[in-house]
């Protein structure tokens, strides 16, 4: 069963729009970005995210992510499935 998580994103000062787009564009050939929104409230653009594992799914977000100009941090909560 896939991982599913949802990456909180804090973005630079007027970055929030470039940053959303930088995620969109990212390509992963372990993971999957299902979707990448702009937001208010204490972070600035939330992107959910589906991978076979944990280890890709961690690494989307470091190696990915995170390395998009403009971000400055990140949260990752991972989707439970409680039934």
């Amino acid at each position: 069963m896939a991982m599913r998580a949802y990456v909180l994103i804090e973005a630079a000062v007027g970055k929030a729009k470039s940053v959303a787009e930088g995620v969109k564009d990212l390509k992963f050939s372990e993971a999957r970005v299902i979707s990448v929104d702009a937001v208010t409230g204490p972070f600035d653009v939330i992107a959910q995210l589906e991978a076979d594992d944990l280890d890709r799914l961690g690494r989307a977000v470091t190696e990915g992510i995170q390395q998009v100009d403009g971000v400055q941090r990140t949260t990752t909560c991972l989707v439970v499935r409680l039934s």
